[in-house]
């Protein structure tokens, strides 16, 4: 996985850019709103998600790890691509993201969402910040296993979603460490 890169900024368009990292050119997807923070020439540091298709490989790239962390939640609603996840994300949290679409302005690039997708999107936010609210008072910061997965860099709203999802009879923390990891991979 290729978490983030810093380099320089070689080309421009309205899609993506080229970031020169040591003599290679890593072409990175941004969001329009991301683009319009970027000049070519600049010294930049982008977080990125390597997205591997059925037929094809591609960065996307964020401004800051909060926007990555919300594409990665984006990604996960049935029926959004990355590309609309990426386009959403510039809103860095779930809650600011709700209320921009509560209130019907679009981020700049996903304007083309349809109602009924935005309807969902928004009916699963919410079931994820109510969810991401309870699960983070639940979450015992002492655990072992709320450890183990804090020293893996993973943030306190992606271990109480992992966390929420192991089923209760599980007691045995190497088996919930182990089932919130493979929640976590498959959210990546």
């Amino acid at each position: 996985m290729i978490s983030f890169l810093n380099g320089k900024i070689t080309y421009k368009d309205d899609k993506k850019i080229i970031l020169d990292k040591n003599g290679i050119g890593f072409e990175i997807f941004l969001a329009p709103d991301n683009l319009e923070k970027t000049a070519i020439g600049e010294e930049k540091q982008i977080f990125t998600f390597l997205f591997l298709g059925e037929k094809v490989i591609e960065l996307y790239g964020f401004m800051s790890e909060k926007e990555l962390e919300l594409f990665r939640i984006l990604k996960g609603v049935s029926g959004v691509g990355p590309k609309t996840a990426m386009n959403l994300a510039v809103a860095e949290s779930i809650e600011k993201l709700k209320e921009i679409l509560e209130g019907g302005k679009m981020p700049a690039g996903a304007k083309g969402i349809g109602a009924k997708k935005l309807q969902k999107i928004l009916l699963e936010l919410t079931g994820k910040i109510e969810e991401i609210n309870k699960n983070i008072k639940k979450v015992n910061y002492a655990d072992e296993v709320y450890g183990a997965l804090s020293e893996l860099g993973f943030s306190k709203n992606q271990i109480a979603i992992a966390l929420a999802q192991i089923p209760p009879e599980i007691k045995d923390p190497k088996e919930r460490i182990k089932q919130a990891l493979k929640f976590l991979a498959a959210t990546r």
